[in-house]
């Protein structure tokens, strides 16, 4: 068994440089994907020193997780000769130059992600590049993209629509060839040689938190619970109209009150100049990705 850990340590390795050689920044991780190192603060903080922020590597140790990330060919070294039991590694998110988007598209028990993508896409009017995609040994595929520089994407899950996580800036992706205890990650046949491709716009709209907007009159039916979602909806300005509706009316059936705000939805969505046919086809989708009926 140690030998085969020493291969599976040898390969994870080899795969990272070759991954730092393209500027993807890379850590070791251990076979459940957790990085390979633990905090060196795991036992409380160091007892020199007046408290202060959480450290991010500061301290010049390993064990800081993905702010250990790095594409040095001798740092990396150094990291997995520490982590001797390490059998993959993670690509950090949201670093130069690539400023790396990961789409995770699960394969939970009564969920399609990848359904659920294609009618974001078609709804929303974008298309996924081609660009390098990511095998996992459940089922699921990881699609990379790049962000632009001054973007700051976080991370979610779900948020997008069930089964869709997204690893955006402090999060990683396991990388291909990593080998964990359920199998090995693989990258899918004719993408390897792509580099990420850029993210479409209108997806990355979706990616960001929405914006603070200034308060507006709500309907009374509304109800205390679901007021700030009506207040999204009137504060759209066109070209975001329907973006905006669909974002509400998702977080309204994930909040279990989609049923009781799909009439002030519509009613915003009138204010802002949509017609009721395309408030009730957005609010629909919405119910259809979070699981429910329409």
């Amino acid at each position: 068994m140690a030998t085969i850990d020493r291969q599976a340590t040898t390969l994870a390795l080899a795969h990272a440089l070759s991954a730092a050689e393209r500027g993807l920044a890379v850590i070791p991780l251990s076979r459940t994907k957790l990085p390979a190192l633990r905090s060196p603060h795991r036992d409380g903080p160091d007892p020199v020193g007046p408290p202060g922020p959480p450290c991010h590597g500061e301290c010049g140790r390993f064990g800081h997780g993905v702010y250990d990330a790095s594409t040095d060919p001798a740092r990396i070294r150094d990291l997995f000769a520490a982590a001797p039991w390490a059998t993959g590694y993670g690509i950090a998110c949201g670093l130069p130059p690539h400023h790396l988007i990961g789409v995770d598209l699960d394969t939970k028990t009564g969920t399609n992600a990848s359904a659920a993508l294609r009618e974001l896409a078609l709804r929303h009017l974008f298309t996924i590049p081609a660009t390098v995609v990511v095998l996992t040994p459940s089922g699921g595929r990881h699609l990379w993209l790049s962000g632009p520089p001054d973007v700051v994407v976080p991370n979610s899950a779900g948020r997008l629509a069930p089964g869709i996580d997204i690893r955006g800036a402090g999060g990683y992706l396991v990388g291909p060839g990593s080998r964990t205890g359920h199998g090995v990650y693989a990258t899918a046949p004719g993408t390897a040689h792509l580099a990420p491709a850029p993210c479409p716009r209108a997806l990355l709209r979706l990616l960001l938190p929405p914006p603070r907007t200034a308060r507006h009159p709500v309907p009374p039916s509304a109800g205390r619970h679901g007021e700030g979602l009506v207040q999204f909806v009137l504060g759209a300005h066109e070209g975001q109209r329907n973006t905006r509706l669909f974002w509400a009316a998702c977080r309204a059936y994930e909040d279990g009150i989609g049923p009781a705000l799909v009439t002030p939805l519509v009613d915003a969505a009138l204010r802002t100049g949509l017609t009721e046919r395309e408030a009730r086809a957005a609010i629909a989708s919405a119910a259809r990705l979070t699981g429910h009926r329409p």
